[in-house]
């Protein structure tokens, strides 16, 4: 029988806030990581560039183990049944049941809480105050 429910996961507001503190560690230290990356691989052109040979050492190593490390991390917050929306902005929606419909409780990383919701088909320009 299919369920009537787009997720298999629902939060309650409760739920959800009680996971803030840990999806922001997560974020920060994911989005340091993409930083790293960003200027590691930047490093690595130039070098590239002025070498015109094959690199390596602890730069790639670097790089490698960063991008790893983000991929983990965003699979930790998908497997929590978070949906990551925007990674660089940080927004995550959480399903949820409002009403008895199937909802999202939407919350972006430089919000203090988790204040809206908006419907499964919608986005973050719907967004409504709880």
């Amino acid at each position: 029988m299919k369920s009537a429910h787009q997720f298999s996961k629902h939060f309650t507001l409760a739920e959800a806030q009680s996971l803030l503190p840990q999806l922001r560690s997560i974020l920060r230290d994911a989005h340091r990581r993409r930083d790293a990356v960003s200027r590691a691989d930047e490093k690595l052109g130039e070098l590239l560039q002025s070498t015109h040979s094959d690199l390596g050492g602890p730069l790639v190593t670097g790089l490698l183990m960063d991008l790893a490390q983000t991929k983990t991390q965003l699979q930790q917050i998908q497997d929590m049944g978070v949906q990551i929306k925007d990674f660089d902005r940080g927004l995550l929606d959480f399903p949820h049941i409002r009403d008895g419909r199937e909802v999202f409780l939407c919350w972006e990383l430089e919000e203090d809480d988790i204040e809206f919701w908006h419907d499964i088909d919608c986005g973050y320009s719907d967004r409504e105050r709880l």
